[in-house]
């Protein structure tokens, strides 16, 4: 708890900081989100949180009920949305305050809301996919086609027990590749109990990035990254990016849901592997718009990161991956 009412006193610091910055100067130095979910809020069922609320996991019975899966007990707590416009109006000033990009998937509707709402090049959309029961290959290809969607992802198949080198999906990967779309494969945890609560189909052991190697030897040209940085199987991420040099990662949801020692140690391992340039900064953005500050706070706050590196995970390595010019987000 000390912890945690320590890291939040940091928080409130850098967003001090932040407004002093922004009353210096015309613009917040840019910020790439590679991570949100355009979604619409169900006010029944969006709920409070505290942040890092992954840091007590007691066992559960089978026989009982089971468990909460957020946390809405800690010392900071980040309020829900709670309508769709709530969560537009709030996203936009956001980014507008924060000179942020995002990349969105999800509801198809809502992304293109966003867009208008915000400059229509600070939101990239993205197309996702579950599993070869979805969306068909053909209509795949044709929603990339249209050049509305200009990133693949999150492709979700650990959900659904698969391998992201499954066959039952290569023709999916084969289109991306060919069509020179960048595609982010979840691989990581899902949270406490993912398997016992939504997700019946869920492996952990389909989030081990070494799954990815038949993938890319079949698909050299498919540039992917990793979202939430294959949490916590580091050895086998560092293994992977170093035989792969275009594999990249994000650090959302990990970000904000796991114990702060314990990001920072994963962050910290990869950096100190050489992999500074190769992470991004992503939050895995649902219905609570304070949580983009909360996650650029633990970046902000890691005295192991010099402020190049900083820079590096918060907008150059995405804009070296996605291919965008810098200078439209000065």
């Amino acid at each position: 708890m000390k912890k945690t009412v320590l890291f939040a006193l940091a928080c409130v610091v850098f967003m001090a900081q932040n407004s002093l910055a922004q009353t210096a100067s015309a613009k917040h130095l840019p910020i790439i989100d590679v991570h949100v979910h355009a979604m619409k809020v169900n006010a029944n069922f969006a709920s409070d949180m505290s942040p890092w609320f992954l840091s007590n996991m007691p066992g559960t019975d089978p026989n009982e009920p089971t468990p909460k899966f957020l946390n809405a007990d800690g010392a900071i707590m980040l309020k829900a949305a709670k309508s769709d416009q709530e969560f537009q109006d709030e996203l936009m000033q956001t980014m507008k305050r924060l000179n942020m990009t995002i990349v969105a998937s999800g509801d198809p509707q809502v992304i293109r809301n966003w867009k208008k709402a915000a400059a229509p090049d600070r939101v990239i959309p993205s197309i996702g996919f579950s599993s070869a029961s979805g969306i068909s290959v053909q209509a795949f290809e044709d929603s990339l086609k249209t050049g509305f969607y200009k990133v693949v992802g999150e492709v979700g198949l650990q959900y659904q027990g698969l391998s992201p080198s499954d066959p039952s999906v290569d023709k999916y990967f084969e289109v991306a590749e060919r069509l020179n779309v960048p595609v982010a494969i979840h691989m990581g945890t899902g949270g406490n109990g993912m398997a016992n609560l939504t997700s019946p189909k869920y492996r952990a052991s389909m989030g081990n990035p070494l799954l990815l190697e038949d993938l890319l030897a079949r698909h050299p040209k498919l540039k992917v990254w990793v979202m939430h940085a294959g949490y916590p199987m580091i050895d086998e991420m560092i293994a992977l990016m170093g035989a792969n040099s275009h594999v990249y990662v994000d650090l959302a949801g990990m970000i904000w849901s796991y114990p702060l020692e314990e990001i920072h140690l994963y962050l910290k391992r990869l950096v100190q592997a050489g992999f500074g340039k190769r992470i991004m900064y992503g939050t895995d953005l649902m219905v609570w718009p304070k949580l983009l500050e909360t996650s650029l706070g633990v970046i902000e706050n890691a005295n192991y990161l010099s402020f190049d590196q900083k820079r590096d995970i918060f907008f150059n390595n995405a804009v070296r991956f996605f291919r965008l010019d810098p200078t439209k987000y000065q």
